[in-house]
């Protein structure tokens, strides 16, 4: 079905590509009043659900003193990482081994950090931030199922975030390292980053990536609250640091409504 999707998201037809666009706006409440383009500008449905925001659309926080929250979604849950476990949802949890792909050395170095998962609502913006200044050091694709990642599914399904196919994205920064996981659901049609474009998603084998890649002088480096990626549909992204790298911000809490820029963290 997503594969579906997808050839209509894509599909340059004027007269389909604006039914869906109009369609999608009115039944979601989307506000168009924050896109840098009007509705007839774009050549896809895809080109506009990942629509790039006006310029001060966003405020982005103090990130010598932050770390910022990469997208506009809802907080599903924020908090420590136990026993090398993150909590999902009414009792389920997973391991962060099993999250960014199955590298255990890589995972305990996370054991007794911070995480936090936020959802992207269909309304949402959909484009992917660094929550802080960080030089790309691997990418894992990792190949899942499409489950919905909303709040009902996340307290029904065992270890959902685990079992979804998704991208883990690890970065080396002030802080140690950073993971940011974008993870699939039902219906996304592609996962995109700014190093490697389009990443060939519905795939069945695990695949990893190093960086310099061959032929490159230097990694990716971007800058805090810059954009590292986005998705054709969907969905969540979680982040993962090191132990005594960031406190969460005492207000925040699962359910709390978030801005792409808005200060998640105090760094430590």
């Amino acid at each position: 079905m997503s594969r579906i999707i997808a050839l209509f998201a894509n599909s340059e037809t004027v007269w389909l590509k604006k039914r869906l666009i109009e369609r999608f706006i009115r039944t979601y409440n989307v506000d168009m009043a924050q896109a840098a383009q009007t509705t007839g500008d774009f050549r896809s449905f895809n080109a506009f659900f990942t629509r790039a925001l006006k310029p001060g659309a966003r405020v982005i926080s103090d990130t010598n003193s932050y770390i910022v929250s990469p997208a506009d979604g809802t907080i599903s849950q924020i908090g420590r990482i136990e026993n090398g476990r993150i909590f999902q949802a009414k009792g389920q949890d997973f391991t962060v081994t099993e999250l960014i792909g199955g590298d255990e050395a890589l995972a305990e170095r996370f054991n007794g950090g911070s995480f936090a998962t936020i959802y992207l609502s269909p309304r949402d913006y959909h484009r992917v931030h660094m929550p802080v200044t960080g030089t790309l050091h691997s990418t894992t694709y990792i190949p899942g199922q499409l489950f919905s990642v909303n709040q009902v599914t996340a307290g029904a399904v065992p270890r959902l975030f685990a079992r979804n196919e998704r991208l883990s994205s690890i970065f080396t920064t002030e802080l140690g390292i950073v993971a940011s996981v974008m993870v699939g659901a039902m219906i996304v049609a592609g996962i995109e980053t700014v190093w490697a474009g389009p990443v060939q998603t519905h795939g069945r084998r695990l695949i990893q990536t190093s960086f310099p890649q061959e032929g490159a002088t230097h990694p990716p480096r971007l800058e805090a609250g810059a954009e590292m990626g986005r998705f054709m549909l969907g969905s969540t992204v979680i982040l993962l640091f090191e132990p005594g790298r960031v406190a969460w911000m005492p207000e925040l809490k699962a359910g709390d409504a978030v801005q792409m820029g808005q200060a998640l963290a105090h760094k430590i």
